[in-house]
């Protein structure tokens, strides 16, 4: 081996390198299986809560509530489970770990990308468990399973532009305290919205504020397709749900993404 072989610069793979990262996020979830457990069954009480216990009051049958409410709070906990990730990159920059990362000869947006990676499995397994939860209440979906796994396809997409806003909330914020506080945010988001009722039920302007946030569109656009009939709306977003649960996440994407690969390579500068 030569002398130039031992100096030159060493080459690196994005994709090899955020899988390596993944799988250290894994190894910390085998390690904390009862923080995991939790996580996954969250969602869970929030259908039995919503479903079973609320939904006939809401909706009058809590059957017809039920087809309703499932693919809400699968957007709903496409948001919800964001905090996680701010937390573990805000936790990683506060003990240094992060200073280690950027050390290392590995490709610029690895460690980001590896951590988003990891999250997206997790909502995989969450789907999963509400998807679940969802057939033992009597949902079902009605439009064949090509529409169903298109919706599945939304819900991730939206995760995986939520993801990165949540990988650069957690690198601006500083400290995991002031992660905490900005969970609060997450439940007049995630209300604010047609996850669980219908806008048609609020007053007009408050239901178009609610049709224009992302979730609404992504849990519009999954009740379209899971059961092949056309929900619309007040507002253009409602009206176009499939475009918009495109659109949204797409621009989160690619706003926040750079904004976090630049971050977190200025961290400590």
């Amino acid at each position: 081996m030569t002398t130039s072989t031992l100096t030159g610069p060493v080459r690196t793979h994005l994709w090899r390198d955020a899988a390596i990262i993944t799988g250290r996020t894994m190894r910390h979830w085998r390690a904390r299986p009862a923080t995991f457990a939790v996580q996954l069954l969250f969602p869970v009480l929030i259908i039995l809560m919503m479903g079973g216990l609320l939904g006939g009051a809401i909706a009058g049958n809590a059957g017809d509530y039920i087809l309703f409410v499932i693919p809400g709070v699968l957007a709903f906990t496409m948001l919800f489970g964001v905090e996680t990730t701010m937390i573990a990159v805000t936790t990683d920059a506060a003990k240094t770990v992060t200073d280690r990362f950027r050390s290392l000869p590995i490709a610029p947006g690895s460690v980001l990308l590896g951590r988003v990676l990891a999250d997206m499995l997790t909502s995989v397994l969450e789907i999963i468990m509400i998807t679940l939860a969802g057939l033992a209440l009597g949902w079902r979906w009605e439009n064949g399973l090509a529409a169903a796994l298109t919706a599945y396809g939304l819900l991730l997409w939206l995760r995986f532009g939520l993801l990165w806003f949540g990988v650069w909330a957690g690198l601006k914020a500083g400290s995991p305290e002031a992660v905490s506080a900005a969970q609060l945010l997450a439940w007049p988001i995630g209300f604010l919205s047609t996850v669980f009722i219908d806008p048609a039920t609020m007053p007009g302007w408050l239901g178009a504020i609610a049709e224009w946030n992302p979730l609404s569109a992504t849990a519009t656009a999954a009740r379209e397709l899971f059961t092949g009939t056309y929900a619309g709306g007040l507002t253009w977003a409602a009206q176009h749900a499939l475009a918009t649960a495109v659109i949204a996440p797409l621009l989160l994407t690619l706003i926040f993404a750079p904004l976090a690969i630049r971050t977190f390579q200025g961290l400590n500068r």
